[in-house]
C-alpha cells in the first residue's frame, strides 16, 4: 500500500494538534470566562457566549474569601523552597550518579524509579504520626521537605543525563588546578547544567503550587494553601459560589500557567533529556 500524499499527512499531523491544543486549552478558557459571568449566565446556554463581563466574582474572592491570599502566600512559600531544595539535591546526586558510576550507584538507580512509581497515598498516612510526633504539622517545612523529596528521584535521572552530557575532561582539568570536587560542581558542572536545573524546576513549580493531598493531610491553618481553599469554596455550607469559585481557580491558575509557557523549551528538553545522544 502506498503512503499517503505528504499533503494529507501535514493535515492529520495539523488535526492531531489542534485535537490536543483544545482538549488542553478549552478547560481553562471556559473557567477563565466563567469568572467573569454572573452566577445567573455561568450555566446558560444562551450566554454561553454572549454576555455582560462583570469583575463581582472577583471582588466576592477579596473581599469574602481572604484566607485564599493567605493561602497563595503560603503556595508561594512552599514552592520556592521545594523548588530550590529538590534542584540542589538533584543536582548533587546527578553529579554522584554520573561521575562516580559503580554497581551499587546503578542498582539505587532503578530503586529511586520504583519509588517515585509509589503512590502518594501510601506513604501519608504512615508519615502523619510520625510529622506529628516531630512537631512539624502544618507547617511550610514539612511540605517543602515532603514535596522535595517526591521529585528528588526523578530530578536525579534528569540531571544525571545532563551531566553525562558534560565532557569528564574538564573535571579533570579542574582537580589539576586544585579544585575540590563541590568546586568542581558549583564552577564546572552547574554553570553547563542550568538547562537541566530548569528543567527540574519546571516539573517542581508544577507539581508543588497544585498538589493537594499533603497539603489536605499535614496543614490546617497556618500552612494551608490555594488548592485547600478552593476546596473549601466548593464544600462551603451556605453552597457554592460558582462564579468566586472560577475566579479562584484562575487567580490560582495563570502564575503556573505563565511560567510553563515562558519556561516551555526547558521543560521540553527536560522530558527529551538522553533522547539523542552526540
Amino acid at each position: 500500500m502506498s503512503k499517503p500524499p505528504s499533503l494529507l499527512r501535514a493535515a492529520l499531523k495539523l488535526l492531531g494538534v489542534l485535537v490536543i491544543v483544545a482538549w488542553s486549552v478549552l478547560p481553562i478558557a471556559l473557567i477563565a470566562m466563567s469568572s467573569f459571568k454572573s452566577d445567573r449566565d455561568i450555566f446558560s446556554l444562551t450566554s454561553r457566549f454572549s454576555f455582560a463581563p462583570t469583575l463581582a466574582n472577583y471582588e466576592l474572592l477579596w473581599s469574602r474569601w481572604g484566607d485564599f491570599f493567605f493561602g497563595l502566600w503560603n503556595s508561594f512559600i512552599v514552592t520556592v523552597g521545594a523548588t530550590v531544595l529538590a534542584v540542589l539535591v538533584s543536582l548533587l546526586a546527578g553529579f554522584a550518579y554520573s561521575r562516580h558510576a559503580s554497581k551499587g550507584l546503578q542498582a539505587s538507580a532503578f530503586f529511586l524509579i520504583f519509588i517515585r512509581l509509589i503512590p502518594p497515598i501510601v506513604i501519608t498516612l504512615p508519615l502523619f504520626p510520625v510529622v506529628n510526633w516531630l512537631g512539624l504539622n502544618d507547617t511550610h517545612l514539612i511540605l517543602i521537605v515532603l514535596y522535595a523529596t517526591f521529585f528528588v528521584s526523578l530530578g536525579t535521572i534528569v540531571m544525571r543525563t545532563f551531566i553525562d552530557q558534560i565532557p569528564r575532561e574538564l573535571d579533570e582539568a579542574a582537580m589539576i588546578d586544585g579544585a575540590s570536587q563541590m568546586q568542581i560542581v558549583w564552577r564546572v558542572i552547574l554553570p553547563m547544567a542550568a538547562q537541566g536545573m530548569l528543567a527540574v524546576a519546571v516539573f517542581v513549580i508544577v507539581y508543588a503550587w497544585n498538589e493537594f493531598l499533603f497539603a489536605f493531610i499535614f496543614t490546617t491553618t497556618k500552612a494551608k494553601t490555594a488548592p485547600l481553599v478552593i476546596s473549601e469554596m466548593i464544600g462551603a455550607v451556605e453552597g457554592v459560589e460558582w462564579g468566586v469559585l472560577f475566579a479562584a481557580s484562575t487567580v490560582q491558575l495563570l502564575p503556573v500557567l505563565a511560567f510553563v509557557i515562558l519556561m516551555q523549551k526547558h521543560l521540553v528538553a527536560g522530558l527529551t533529556a538522553g533522547a539523542v545522544k552526540g
